[in-house]
């Protein structure tokens, strides 16, 4: 991890040492000499990396090195600061000789230089005591570690589901589905790491659960919980799954207020909560008198590993106690070998040693799938199979199952590449069960200099890639995927949590504020603000701060200005996050942090941008989603590193009832100056847009991703096409017209983006456009208001081979569709929403044979369900909202000749609709 400092810290260097030599008189020999010794440690600390675990002095070592990285790459900072302003490596050069004209100036750099040589050659010694035992590691070089891509989601959610629990599962849902009406508490216990959260969520998403329950919720309670917190999850969770309003003022009710809806809801209703990872009898005392027992079998699953509360929670509602044993030693084979060799047999030459390796796991689910995960990548020999078995057999031999699991675990941190370790460290700054944003996570990486640039590669795609390492090695889990496929959410293990919140503070990697009875660091470079900062805390210094990071509806101007005094302005600041705090104005003390690169204010109640923000010219990242602001400053063209620029908000109330649900912002003219910019959401093409001026910009940003555009005029569409045909990186692309009857002329495109995964137009269309059956790689499209006439439009797009996603709202006016046989092979998710002039809709046999959501919204079809809906045998889940009654009525299981025999093979079938301003839903079956 120490190669990541020296890294960034190298690069830096070379500007440095080539532009301003000539200014550094008498400092010159030291500059070098400091360069050059920081590049002989590179290659010893590739190999330091991997040892530095079995070696305590080693590791100190190792850290010394780091430290010394990051007060010299400080120390060059905060000289820019001083001498250049820091407006840019070019410029800054240009001014220096401006600046610098006094003997003080160049003696300040020269003692700085000659005090970082000294403090090297005191580490460097320390090197020397190490070069043995390099030379023995070089002679005895160990082999060549095999990587594999990413193979799919191997992740201990996933796995652990496939041995060994289908006993256990088998009993839960009997115990949950039988016949007494009385309200009961399933308890399942056992220690960390058996799977109790992934047999729950197995047994949760099972079908036979789905269809017996009408309302469910799924609560994670941990260590340190806020029932408030909590009870709004519910809340939200149980009126979301039927469509209903959550109560106005929810956020601001006090803990009985929220207990009282949360009960009244739930009467005379038959449902299942889930309460996971209980800890103590104070936890489950929050919450018992919050769910009414109305005599209609309800159900409370309690996961715990307190195998006292357990029998205590379920003796008192009636219910069972399941105490989650490791896995047999043949599940834990059958796992090891899927895992470990891709569902292929263990070679014969390795099964001792595997084996002998699988025992030392006893049977716990996370560390089998772990250590497999860790050999997956190694190379099938004798020789290294028996190495780790020796280093395993050192760290179990203890009785503390736990402690040998953490240290299984933390083998396989220790194994993974110098390249992956800070970054997986990294996810310490999140508080406990967060749901972690794919993109926040990569832009996150990126802003903290932890990934590094590869030919051909955008950093955010190298940034994925570390991704794909992580998760093959199941050290991270997928949460959720959107409906393109892509990956949205990931969470840690409860388990993987603590020990790199144990070791990133060991290593003064980050610093989390809600740690309480913990030492701070004389230097804090991370700060994680999970609550206030206390009294103790407010003696740090921060004058080394890189990254501040705040969690939770606080006031993060205080933190920000007590923060900002403390480190004496926070110079340094490279990353700022202040997403979802309580902010309404812009903070002044932000435009000095001249070295900022990523700046969130995603989710506050801020309303204007200073004309100020062009002084941040190293900010790459400018992320204002779901706030007030409407327009940026020209300024902002000032920021020629920008590469994700995030502004608009989106009213979810809206977004089923109102043409205009999203705004987006007034771009300045000359935005196509912005030429690194990835991201562009969301732009209203309607401002100063005199002859399509500012959509001609827009194609001058030919290194974009993902491009919104809002309010955009038929007259505009034959520009938008033009720009469209040189953006030939996009992915994804929305336009949304500026009213609901304005036709979007997209049919122009000669040359469509081949890269485009996923197509959004909002706004009457005419046709479709003519290049979308060329456009191969579309994962996901959405038409929304098209009220398209006589044309069927599933012909332009039931051939589209990764089509896994369709939506059409008010987008067709015609009175039949057909999915033909043989179309959209591999789609799994269809919307037909609003379509009121729809009779009729049929699915030929081998169409849509894919297809596992279906759902239907206020279409007319006042006959019957989609005729061959039979043929879709793999469809999970039906949706009927505000359908005719004459329909919803055939589906009654007891009418002779009615339509239940063509849904019956459904596991679950929703029916839902509006009813005097209130949304009501019900489970059919």
């Amino acid at each position: 991890m120490a190669e990541i400092a020296v890294f960034h810290l190298l690069a830096n260097f070379a500007p440095f040492i080539q532009e301003e030599v000539n200014l550094l008189t008498g400092a010159r020999d030291e500059v070098e000499y400091i360069r050059g010794e920081f590049e002989r440690m590179t290659a010893f600390l590739r190999v330091a990396d991997a040892m530095e675990e079995t070696d305590p002095g080693l590791e100190v070592w190792v850290k010394q090195v780091r430290e010394a990285a990051y007060d010299t790459g400080d120390a060059l900072d905060m000289h820019r600061l001083h001498l250049g302003r820091h407006h840019g490596y070019g410029v800054f050069l240009r001014k220096v000789y401006c600046h610098i004209k006094t003997i003080k100036a160049r003696h300040q750099i020269a003692s700085e230089a000659k005090r970082i040589k000294s403090r090297l050659v005191n580490i460097s010694e320390g090197h020397q005591r190490y070069s043995d035992m390099y030379r023995r590691q070089e002679q005895g070089s160990r082999p060549t570690v095999a990587w594999y891509d990413s193979r799919g989601d191997a992740l201990l959610l996933k796995e652990a589901e496939l041995v060994g629990i289908e006993k256990p599962k088998s009993q839960l849902i009997q115990w949950l589905a039988e016949d007494d009406p009385r309200l009961k508490v399933v308890s399942i216990a056992g220690m960390g790491g058996l799977g109790k959260t992934t047999l729950t969520k197995k047994v949760y998403d099972d079908p036979i659960v789905k269809k017996h329950f009408q309302n469910r919720a799924w609560i994670t309670v941990s260590e340190s919980f806020k029932i408030e917190k909590l009870l709004q999850s519910m809340i939200e969770q149980l009126f979301k799954e039927v469509k209903q309003p959550i109560p106005q003022g929810v956020e601001n009710m006090d803990t009985n207020s929220l207990k009282g809806i949360i009960n009244a809801f739930l009467k005379q209703k038959r449902y299942v909560l889930v309460l996971d990872d209980v800890w103590d009898i104070h936890a489950w005392q929050s919450f018992r008198y919050t769910f009414p027992n109305g005599n209609c079998g309800s159900r409370v699953i309690l996961t715990t590993r307190n195998i006292n509360l357990a029998s205590f929670c379920s003796g008192e509602y009636h219910g069972y106690v399941y105490n989650l044993m490791p896995l047999s030693p043949e599940d834990s084979w059958t796992l090891f070998c899927r895992k470990t060799f891709q569902g292929f047999s263990c070679p014969s030459y390795l099964e001792g040693l595997s084996r002998d390796i699988l025992r030392r796991c006893e049977g716990l689910p996370l560390a089998i799938v772990a250590i497999s995960g860790l050999l997956s990548t190694k190379e099938k020999s004798m020789e290294e199979w028996e190495r780790i078995s020796r280093s395993l057999g050192a760290e179990l031999e203890g009785n503390e199952k736990l402690t040998s699991m953490s240290r299984i675990l933390s083998l396989s941190f220790f194994d993974l590449p110098w390249n992956l370790k800070l970054c997986f460290l990294y996810l310490s700054i999140f508080p406990e069960d967060y749901s972690i944003d794919h993109w926040r996570l990569i832009r996150l990486w990126v802003a903290e200099g932890f990934v590094e640039a590869k030919d051909g590669m955008t950093v955010e795609e190298v940034a994925q890639s570390y991704l794909n390492g992580l998760i093959d090695r199941s050290l991270i889990q997928v949460a959720e995927r959107r409906a393109d496929r892509r990956i949205k959410s990931y969470r840690i293990h409860d388990l993987w949590r603590e020990i790199l919140v144990s070791k990133s503070r060991e290593q003064n990697i980050i610093k989390v504020a809600s740690e309480r009875g913990i030492a701070w660091p004389k230097k804090v470079r991370r700060l994680s603000v999970h609550q206030n900062l206390e009294s103790e805390q407010e003696r740090s210094c921060f004058t080394h701060l890189r990254s501040l990071i705040v969690f939770g509806s606080i006031d993060s101007f205080s933190i920000l200005s007590k923060v900002a005094l403390l480190g004496n302005g926070l110079r340094l600041l490279t990353l700022l996050d202040l997403e979802g705090t309580q902010l309404e104005t812009f903070p002044n003390e932000v435009v000095k942090f001249c070295h900022l690169r990523q700046l969130s204010l995603r989710r506050t109640n801020l309303k204007t941008i200073p004309k100020s923000i062009g002084n941040l010219q190293n900010l790459e990242t400018l992320d204002l989603k779901q706030t007030l602001v409407t327009e940026l400053p020209d300024e902002i063209l000032k920021l020629q590193r920008l590469r994700h620029l995030l502004l608009y908000r989106v009213d979810l109330k809206l977004v089923m009832s109102s043409f205009h649900y999203h705004t987006g912002f007034k771009a300045p003219m000359g935005i196509g100056s912005l030429s690194s910019l990835q991201k562009l959401c969301s732009i209203e093409a309607n401002h100063e847009n005199n002859n399509g001026m500012l959509l001609r910009e827009v194609g001058k940003l030919t290194q974009l991703r993902r491009v919104h555009i809002l309010k955009l005029r038929r007259e505009d569409g034959k520009v938008l096409c033009s720009s469209l045909e040189k953006l030939k990186n996009l992915q994804s692309l929305s336009v949304s017209a500026i009213q609901e009857d304005e036709i979007i002329d997209l049919d122009s495109v000669s040359s469509p983006p081949q890269c485009l995964r996923t197509l959004y137009l909002a706004g009457h269309l005419q046709r479709l456009p003519r290049w979308i059956p060329s456009s191969f790689n579309l994962v996901r499209v959405c038409l929304w208001y098209s009220k398209l006439r006589d044309v069927d439009p599933l012909r332009s797009l039931q051939d589209l081979p990764n089509l896994a996603s369709l939506e059409i709202l008010h987008a067709y006016v015609g009175e039949e569709l057909c999915f033909k046989a043989g179309a959209f092979q591999n789609l799994e998710t269809l919307v037909l929403a609003e379509l009121k002039e729809l009779v009729w809709v049929r699915v030929e046999a081998s169409s849509m044979h894919h297809l596992k959501k279906l759902s239907l919204v206020k279409c007319k079809l006042m006959e019957e369900v989609p005729s061959g809906i039979e043929h879709l045998t793999n469809l999970e889940r039906l949706q009927l909202f505000d359908m005719p009654h004459c329909l919803i009525s055939r589906l009654n299981r007891d009418l002779q000749g009615g339509d239940y025999w063509k849904v019956s093979h459904i596991p679950v079938v929703v029916i839902g609709g509006w009813k005097d301003g209130r949304w009501q839903g019900s489970f059919l079956f």
